[in-house]
C-alpha cells in the first residue's frame, strides 16, 4: 500500500472520528431547547458536554490539518469551492464555544436565553452544513479543471446535499441522547433514553433513504460492486444501528452510545470508501477530480507525517479514553454548584 493510500484513509478515519466525538455534543445542542424544562435542566445538558466539547473539536483541526499537509491541493479546492458553507461551519462552531462561556457570566433571564439560542444555531447550523458539505463531496462538486466551483451556496443545497444534512442532524441528535442518557440519572436519564428509542427509527429510516438517493444520484457503489468484498464494511453502520438498539433496550446507556459512534463511524466510511481515490469528485468531468495522484504532498512529507501521526493520535486518543473515564459520572443538581460549572 503506497503513502498515498494510507493517508487517503487516515483522512477518512479522521473525520469519522471527529463526527462520531464532536456529533454528540452539537445533538446535544440541537436537542437542548425540545428537551430541558427549566434552567437546571438546561445547566445539566450544558454540564454533561462541558469537559469534553473543545477537546472534540481537535479532531475537527486534525482532520483539516491532514487535508492541507498530506493534500495540498484538495485543501486549496476545498476550501475555495466550499468556502461560503465552510465559514459558516467555522462562525457556528465559535458561537457554540462563545455561548458555553459567557452564558454563565450574567444570571439574567433574558441573557440566558439569548445565549441558549445561539447554542442551538452554533449546533444545529455546523451538523447541518457538514452533512450537506460531505454529501455533495460524495456526490461531486461542479469544479471545472482549474478546480473553480462552477456554482453557489444554493448548488450545494440540492435534494441529496439536504438529504445529507439531515441525515447527519439526525444521527448527532440521537448520539447526543444517549450522551445525555449515559451523563445523567433520574427522570432526565429515562427522558433521554426514551427519546433515543423515538429517534432510532427514524434514523434508521433516512440511513436507508441516503443509501437508496446514493445509489441512483451518485458513483458511491462503484468500487463496491468492482470489489464485492468491500460490501463487508457495510457490516460496521448495521451493527452499530443493531447494537444501539439492543443496549437501549438493556438500559445500557454508555453501550448503546458507543453502538450509535460505531454507526457513525461506519456511515462516514462508507462514503470515502465509495468515493476512492478521489478525496473532491468532480460532478462535471471525473478527470478534474482531485485525487489521491494529482493533490498528494511528497513521498518525504507523507512518510515525516506518518511517523509523526504514528506517534501522537494513539497519545490522543488516550488521553481523550482516560477524560471520559474520569469525567464519567452523572451530573447532578449537586455538580452545579461549583465555580467552574456552566
Amino acid at each position: 500500500m503506497d503513502l498515498g493510500t494510507i493517508w487517503f484513509i487516515l483522512w477518512g478515519v479522521l473525520w469519522a472520528i471527529y463526527f462520531m466525538l464532536d456529533g454528540y455534543d452539537l445533538g446535544l445542542g440541537t436537542l437542548r431547547p425540545f428537551f430541558a424544562k427549566n434552567d437546571v435542566e438546561t445547566r445539566i445538558i450544558y454540564n454533561t458536554m462541558g469537559p469534553f466539547w473543545d477537546g472534540n473539536e481537535v479532531w475537527l483541526i486534525t482532520a483539516g490539518g491532514v487535508t492541507f499537509a498530506a493534500f495540498p491541493k484538495t485543501y486549496a479546492v476545498m476550501f475555495s469551492s466550499l468556502y461560503t458553507p465552510l465559514m459558516l461551519l467555522l462562525f457556528g462552531l465559535i458561537l457554540r464555544g462563545v455561548t458555553l462561556e459567557f452564558r454563565a457570566k450574567n444570571l439574567s433571564l433574558r441573557w440566558n436565553k439569548f445565549w441558549d439560542a445561539m447554542n442551538f444555531v452554533g449546533s444545529f447550523l455546523p451538523a447541518l452544513l457538514l452533512g450537506v458539505a460531505f454529501a455533495n463531496i460524495f456526490k461531486g462538486i461542479p469544479i471545472d479543471q482549474d478546480g473553480i466551483l462552477q456554482g453557489n451556496l444554493l448548488t450545494l443545497l440540492n435534494p441529496y446535499g439536504l438529504a445529507g444534512g439531515v441525515l447527519f442532524v439526525l444521527l448527532f441528535a440521537h448520539h447526543g441522547a444517549l450522551w445525555l442518557a449515559f451523563k445523567s440519572e433520574g427522570d432526565i436519564h429515562a427522558r433521554a433514553m426514551a427519546l433515543a428509542g423515538k429517534l432510532w427509527p427514524i434514523v434508521a429510516a433516512v440511513i436507508v433513504l441516503f443509501l437508496a438517493m446514493s445509489y441512483g444520484m451518485t458513483h458511491l457503489f462503484t468500487n463496491y460492486l468492482v470489489s464485492p468484498v468491500l460490501f463487508g464494511l457495510l457490516l460496521i453502520p448495521v451493527a452499530g444501528l443493531v447494537l444501539t438498539f439492543l443496549y437501549r433496550r438493556q438500559g445500557r446507556a454508555l453501550a448503546a452510545w458507543i453502538g450509535s459512534a460505531v454507526l457513525i463511524f461506519g456511515t462516514a466510511l462508507f462514503g470515502v470508501v465509495g468515493i476512492f481515490p478521489a478525496l473532491l469528485p468532480s460532478s462535471l468531468n471525473p478527470a478534474w477530480s482531485m485525487t489521491i495522484e494529482n493533490s498528494a504532498s511528497t513521498p518525504l512529507t507523507l512518510s515525516i507525517m506518518l511517523g509523526v501521526a504514528l506517534v501522537f493520535v494513539p497519545i490522543v486518543i488516550i488521553y481523550q479514553v482516560w477524560t471520559i473515564h474520569l469525567f464519567r459520572h452523572p451530573v447532578t443538581e449537586k455538580d452545579l454548584e461549583y465555580d467552574e460549572a456552566y
